[in-house]
């Protein structure tokens, strides 16, 4: 008998932890490496000075029936613990206040010329979520892959026919079409929309894309006790009851190739530096950018990938702000999550664009009695927080406090009050995402979402490595990661099963 199928998964991101936990309930024998001393990467909850703060990703969604943290609960037998919250956030823009609910009723009555917009905007989202629960490998890695993509674009023909127009235009030219384009406030909304969704604004993001991306209110925001890193913690308990192995502060230095094949990982037990151990695999899944698996590699990293990296323009990063509040003088009926555009000239990024979210009042594991945990996001370019790190030290405070300071003025004249209330203030930078992250430059937040002909999938170039996360298709959102991951289990039990088959050894769920 020979033994089970053997995983590394790099990383205990959302999508590594999703996708492992998949192979295991499949008898994979997964092995979960992760540098931080908890799981969750970006979409992680820590702890700080009695407070429990979202790293990152605050909003959460995924959670209604057909939603992709629903399916993959289902699978596992977990249950989320959350509340559906309407409405989903607050938009304030220059001159007016958007309330986003499910039924987008303030949308349509401040913009109400853009209601054939909207119409448009539902039918396509109906039908690509369908299409997306019936698992949408794009692009197709394998032959298997394109024939699965190729029947679920027979079993909606001829609706998903109606989707064409938008597959190869932008949402600005959809945009352009209904005549919005010159409507200064609508214009704004959207872009600030798109940038937390698609990572850029109209006149570059796919209006397919776009369309799924402006949904996100009408399918539902939730709210998950503890903060959003319970999901990870949720999964790391279930890979381990189901015979894997999650292992903190073990940071990985380099993926073994041999034959042009991934033969396992090298490790550093607890800080770089330490005990070195080695794990074989017959199959490797990295929960990283394309950037930090290059580096990985090193000198086996294939042509394909180290072609894409020097092709590929540096994502964005973001600055935070992680505040313990004094809850006494907020109002008693504010909405949790809120994005301020401060001015309609600026580029939607450093500091024009924030989005706050405060810990909800009856989660009492958030904060001490009479406060509350809030992360703070602007979009940021990762390379002059490095140019001024490298400049001297003073320097990066400098700019630190500077963006600190400008950000809680914006957040104060939306809600007053709010900086003499708050107790705490903990920035960080793309460098600190790169510290406890691992992701290169501190890039968070996935590609651009521009063309569907760009979109990238899982593979590498190494048959037996596999990408997972936000650097795959469909992109940033613990919901699109969780999809990734879906697929990539599939993918990757189908590559274990044919080379078991290969070397002899048959169906290694057989084994």
């Amino acid at each position: 008998m020979t033994p089970r199928a053997r995983v590394v998964v790099i990383g205990a991101g959302i999508g590594g932890l999703t996708a492992a936990a998949l192979l295991a309930r499949d008898g994979v024998h997964v092995t979960v490496v992760e540098a931080n001393p908890y799981p969750g990467g970006s979409a992680a909850t820590f702890f700080h000075k009695s407070y429990r703060f979202d790293a990152g990703a605050t909003v959460a969604a995924g959670f209604q029936e057909t939603g992709a943290h629903t399916l993959v609960g289902d699978i596992l037998g977990l249950r989320w613990n959350t509340r559906a919250k309407d409405p989903a956030w607050v938009v304030h823009l220059p001159d007016r206040r958007i309330t986003l609910t499910r039924d987008l009723s303030d949308i349509a009555r401040q913009f109400p010329r853009s209601a054939g917009f909207w119409t448009e905007q539902r039918k396509i989202a109906d039908l690509t979520w369908v299409m997306s629960s019936a698992g949408l490998p794009f692009p197709p890695a394998d032959p298997k892959e394109a024939l699965h993509l190729a029947k679920i674009g027979w079993q909606f023909f001829p609706r998903d026919m109606r989707l064409l127009p938008f597959a190869f235009s932008t949402v600005g030219q959809w945009m352009n079409r209904h005549q919005l384009s010159k409507d200064k406030g609508f214009l704004r909304f959207i872009d600030a929309q798109l940038l937390i969704s698609a990572q850029t604004t109209s006149p570059f993001v796919n209006a397919l894309y776009g369309a799924t991306a402006l949904d996100l209110p009408r399918q539902g925001v939730f709210q998950i006790q503890g903060g959003i890193g319970e999901l990870s913690q949720q999964l790391a308990r279930k890979i381990n009851s189901l015979g894997g192995d999650v292992l903190f502060r073990h940071s990985v230095s380099r993926v073994v190739v041999g034959n042009a094949l991934a033969k396992g990982v090298s490790v550093h037990q607890g800080k770089r530096g330490g005990k070195e151990i080695k794990f074989p695999a017959d199959l490797v899944i990295a929960n990283t950018t394309p950037w930090s698996l290059d580096s990985l590699l090193g000198p086996a990293s294939p042509q394909e990938l180290r072609s894409e990296i020097r092709h590929r323009r540096q994502t964005q990063g973001a600055f935070v702000l992680h505040i313990g509040l004094r809850d006494e003088a907020l109002p008693s009926d504010l909405p949790e999550h809120h994005q301020i555009i401060c001015d309609y000239d600026s580029p939607l990024e450093e500091g024009n664009s924030l989005f706050l979210s405060i810990s909800p009042a009856w989660d009492s594991s958030r904060a001490p009695p009479g406060c509350r945990a809030v992360t703070v996001s602007t979009h940021t370019r990762v390379q002059p927080w490095w140019d001024a790190k490298s400049e001297n030290k003073s320097s990066y405070q400098a700019r630190k406090t500077i963006y600190a300071e400008s950000m809680i003025e914006a957040i104060d004249r939306v809600i007053p009050g709010f900086k003499t209330a708050a107790e705490l203030v903990l920035p960080g930078t793309p460098l600190t995402y790169q510290f406890y992250t691992q992701r290169h430059k501190g890039m968070v937040g996935g590609f651009p979402q521009t063309s569907l002909l760009k979109a990238r999938g899982p593979r590498t170039g190494i048959p037996n490595l596999l990408l997972v996360g936000d650097s795959i298709f469909p992109g940033q959102s613990t919901a699109a990661v969780t999809l990734g991951a879906i697929r990539v289990a599939k993918l990757a039990s189908r590559r274990l099963r044919q080379s078991a088959s290969e070397s002899g050894g048959g169906d290694w769920r057989q084994q």
